[in-house]
């Protein structure tokens, strides 16, 4: 039996390193591509660096992505690779649209030149909700982004399904809420917090700088959420999907549970500065995942407070271990 291939831009992120071993535990061969550049960082596949194929590619550039679909003939192709923070897109607008909004075209145009019947997901996001229209969000409800890489997620989506209905091609988007771990960069808030309650756990640091305390979110475990992705590309019918818990906890709930799991009183340690908050904020981003559940039979497995365990124990073990 020949395995199947997966090509996955993005690879080297925090979704990718988990949808890359969800791949290789399936049996498939997966293709990881990664841009050249001057400084890459292998740190969260190098556990499995050895069982992927690593290409060289780039958003920015059509070229490249049809020399490595060509070149390696995948079955399927997960398009997680974007400028992805949010904090970011502010000062890096233009950036944030030609990888996060066009890079998609390109990629979809490479499929379509190439072998449209390559499976292809689109990591959609809800940042595209912004300024809610209804709580919960859904599939249906009408995007508001708010920020640059909300913007340029939304044309993703929309150049997604315009090449779904104009070409034939198997293309499903991923709206996925806020999904963490371990891995997650540490310019993101839960591993902000979780990283600092590590630091002044073990005596480096004693305050936490944040933005919103009051900011609500919809928090899920990113290896649940990958298991989404895959399932969507195993459907006999392409469609979007929402990936979400459904629940919302505040920035303050993720620093009492965070500083809890260390055994420390948050309000003694952190404190609000205005350098973090947004030039316009998201409302109440919560998800419905019904139709995934009901049409993959997608459930996560760990809940809010785990996962914010998780993300303390791994940030005081690698604080720890650089103190020696």
């Amino acid at each position: 039996m020949v395995a199947r291939r997966a090509l996955i831009t993005g690879v080297t992120g925090q979704d990718g390193s988990y949808l890359a071993e969800l791949l290789l535990a399936q049996g498939y061969e997966v293709i990881g591509v990664v841009r050249r550049s001057s400084t890459l960082n292998f740190e969260r596949i190098a556990h499995i660096q050895d069982r992927l194929t690593l290409v060289p590619a780039d958003l920015l550039d059509e070229v490249s992505l049809i020399a490595a679909i060509r070149d390696h003939r995948p079955s399927e192709v997960y398009n997680l690779a974007a400028q992805s923070f949010v904090q970011t897109s502010w000062s890096q607008p233009v950036l944030t649209g030609e990888t996060t909004a066009l890079g998609v075209t390109r990629l979809l145009d490479a499929i379509r030149i190439v072998d449209p019947e390559i499976r292809f997901y689109q990591a959609s996001s809800s940042e595209m909700f912004g300024k809610v229209h209804e709580v919960p969000q859904t599939e249906v409800t009408p995007f508001y982004p708010r920020s640059p890489y909300g913007v340029a997620k939304v044309y993703g989506h929309w150049i997604t399904v315009n090449y779904r209905e104009s070409y034939g091609l198997h293309a499903s988007s991923g709206m996925l809420f806020n999904h963490e771990s371990p891995r997650r960069g540490l310019e993101f808030v839960t591993r902000k917090v979780t990283h600092g309650v590590a630091r002044i756990a073990c005596g480096l640091d004693d305050k936490l700088a944040l933005g919103n305390l009051d900011s609500q979110r919809d928090w899920g475990y990113a290896a649940d959420y990958v298991r989404a992705m895959w399932l969507m590309l195993q459907q006999d019918v392409p469609s979007d999907y929402v990936v979400a818990t459904g629940e919302t906890h505040s920035v303050r709930e993720l620093c009492e549970v965070a500083f809890g799991a260390a055994e420390l009183d948050w309000q003694q340690h952190v404190v609000v500065d205005e350098r973090f908050l947004r030039p316009a904020e998201v409302d109440l981003l919560v998800g419905d995942p019904t139709k995934a559940r009901d049409t993959l039979g997608w459930e996560r497995d760990v809940g809010f407070a785990r996962l914010v365990e998780m993300m303390v124990e791994a940030d005081l073990d690698l604080v720890r271990a650089q103190l020696g």
